[in-house]
Order: C-alpha cells, then structure tokens, then sequence
C-alpha cells in the first residue's frame, strides 16, 4: 500500500497536530489558572499564560516561515523553550498547591509529547521547508 495516500495534506498550522495539541493544553492552563489566587494575578497566571500561549504562537510564526530553514527552526526552538518554561511555571503552581498532581502530570505529560514532536520537525526541517513558490520561466 502506498504510504502516500494515508497523509494528509498540511494547507494550515491549524493542521499541524503538534499546534492542535499546544493550543489546547494552553487552553486548559488558562481555564485552570483562573483559580489561581488573585496575589498571583501578575506574576504567575501571567506568566504560565503567557508561555503556554507563545508554544502555539512560535509555532505558527515558524509554519509562515518555513520557506526560511534558518528561521524555521528558530521559531520552532522558541516554542520547545516556551514549553519548558510552561513545564516550569506548572511545576511552581503544583508546590504552592495551586493544582493537585493528577493535573500536573497530564500537562507535564502533553508538554513531553509536544518535545518530541518539535524534535521530529526540527529533525525533518527540510521535509517543511520545501519552497514554497514555484517559478516559471
């Protein structure tokens, strides 16, 4: 069988599993940080939005980008490091008891998985950055 047919064809980052995934674990993080205590309205739901918020958003700027490798894989690094600061910010909310720790590894568990997916785009850049324009002469 032809491996071929079985792919979907990308026409959007709204296609982009690893974008379906990041934009909805920030969604989650944002529905959750509404709990959050007021004291925390500016430094940590601010910042654990923030982050989540930008894995998304790097993403996407890398997907526009992608005719660019250099820059492509600059934003897709920007968004596997926004990740890690989510994981961080998610591990703060844990120890001050702001989530229990159900929550906290199912989202640490869906940043892990959203790693390895940036690693496998990182790794097949070239597959993405095919130019996107084609010339006639």
């Amino acid at each position: 069988m032809d491996e071929r047919r079985n792919l979907k064809r990308i026409n959007s980052v709204r296609d982009l599993e690893v974008y379906k995934i990041a934009f909805d674990v920030a969604m989650q993080i944002f529905e959750i940080s509404k709990t959050f205590p007021s004291e925390e309205k500016y430094s940590l739901t601010d910042q654990i939005r923030r982050s989540s918020r930008s894995v998304c958003s790097n993403i996407s700027e890398g997907w526009r980008k992608r005719r660019y490798k250099a820059v492509f894989l600059n934003k897709i690094s920007d968004a596997a490091q926004e990740a890690a600061e989510t994981q961080t910010w998610l591990e703060v909310a844990l120890r001050c008891t702001y989530i229990d720790q159900k929550i906290f590894e199912n989202m640490d568990e869906r940043y892990e998985h959203i790693f390895a997916m940036i690693s496998t785009m990182e790794r097949k850049a070239d597959s993405f950055c095919k130019s996107q324009i084609k010339y006639r002469r």
